[in-house]
């Protein structure tokens, strides 16, 4: 075979090489493929009106908090009969707001009860147990950090971020990641890019009134602990994935392709959907009288947004704020940003951070937790109601 012959052999097979690895980058890049989730195994047919989270028990039976219908439900593992635990009020069995549910070990459950401005410890058997306050720390050099937890490790150890700094010209764009031990102080995890604002001011030097005002879309690190106490981190402006160790060591994983998506009036209206969806913005009072100091908290704050004197982005960030979770399987999911409309799209990271598959979801459907070999997910019909339902769990 003459040298002219094996030329053209490798120009033939380097433009198939080429052709093969555009397909995969088509596919989601190196080694991701889209896949959809599949068929659910399991409904409950009762809607809810809100769902942010589920917690799903060791036989199978899985807790629901829905904060704007106030009430906390146990269903069988079959998702059809269902139990309401506790009532209404501020005594030891009683919520006033339950906003989210996380798994604590021992087949234990921390209830986010926002009305009553408390985390509440349940039993395995759905029981009461011990209460904390969300505030948290000594209230003499002001309001204290707000212990809202964002997730949970295997331990039981709370994730919440801190407040925004704020300096002469309003809001820092990061804010601190705590870790919360169950018997502990909170210690600094990492910092995280949060929600860019906007600030104005008006009035004389004398009696001056400053505007703050988020910028919603805005580029986010979206973040989920893992069990043993590992924070993953999708940072928006490198788009990648970090893992913050439990001792400070940071891996961080290789950047991820994707699309920018501008941000017209479709993308403004579906914001605005999903907040309303899931249950709109917190509001925090606190009050001080004579010394005894109180707090209480709510959500389903807002009323409808007037989109057109708010300030956009002109794109999206890469990844949906506040949608990170990590699978039983140590695998870290986070929601990939669309253009409205479309069904939404879970990018799958694994432990060496790289991107090994995209799910796609069915339409109206998005993912509120796990369960041993379970995905939670909930769908929104045309009346914003959400009914629960179950998927197995994607294999790697």
């Amino acid at each position: 075979m003459g040298a002219g012959t094996m030329e053209r052999i490798r120009s033939r097979s380097a433009r198939a090489a080429g052709i093969l690895g555009a397909i995969l980058v088509a596919a989601g890049g190196a080694g991701a493929q889209e896949r959809p989730l599949g068929a659910p195994t399991a409904v409950h047919e009762a809607s809810f009106a809100v769902v942010n989270s589920v917690r799903e028990l060791s036989d199978g039976r899985v807790l629901v908090a829905d904060p704007l219908a106030t009430v906390l439900v146990l269903l069988d593992a079959d998702l059809q009969a269902a139990d309401t635990l506790g009532g209404l009020g501020e005594g030891p069995d009683e919520y006033r707001q339950p906003d989210a549910v996380w798994a604590l070990p021992g087949d234990s459950t921390l209830l986010v009860d926002l009305g009553n401005a408390r985390l509440t410890a349940l039993g395995p058997d759905g029981t009461f147990g011990p209460t904390q306050p969300i505030a948290r720390g000594d209230w003499s050099a002001g309001p204290p950090p707000i212990a809202i937890p964002g997730g949970v490790d295997g331990s039981g150890a709370l994730y919440f971020t801190g407040m925004p700094f704020m300096g002469p010209r309003g809001p820092s764009d990061t804010v601190p990641l705590f870790r919360l031990p169950r018997d502990g102080e909170p210690t600094s995890v990492t910092r995280l890019k949060t929600t860019e604002f906007t600030s104005s001011t008006s009035g004389s030097s004398n009696n001056q009134s400053v505007s703050i005002q988020p910028i919603p879309l805005s580029p986010t690190d979206v973040w989920a602990p893992a069990p043993d106490g590992a924070v993953f981190v999708a940072r928006a402006g490198e788009r990648r994935v970090d893992r913050v160790a439990p001792d400070g060591t940071v891996r961080r994983g290789p950047p991820v392709e994707m699309d920018d998506v501008p941000v017209g009036r479709g993308e403004m209206e579906e914001w605005a959907a999903a907040r309303e969806s899931s249950g709109g913005g917190i509001g925090i009072e606190m009050t001080d009288v004579n010394g005894e100091r109180s707090m209480r908290m709510s959500r389903g704050l807002g009323g409808d947004p007037d989109l057109d004197s708010m300030t956009w982005p002109d794109e999206k960030g890469p990844w949906v704020d506040r949608s990170g979770a990590v699978d039983p399987r140590g695998r870290f999911w986070v929601r990939r940003s669309l253009p409205a409309g479309e069904a939404a799209l879970y990018d799958v990271f694994d432990g060496d951070l790289r991107r090994t598959a995209s799910i796609r979801f069915p339409a109206d459907r998005i993912l509120v937790g796990f369960g041993r070999d379970a995905v939670y997910a909930v769908h929104v019909d045309a009346f914003d109601l959400k009914t629960l339902e179950r998927y197995p769990l994607p294999s790697p």
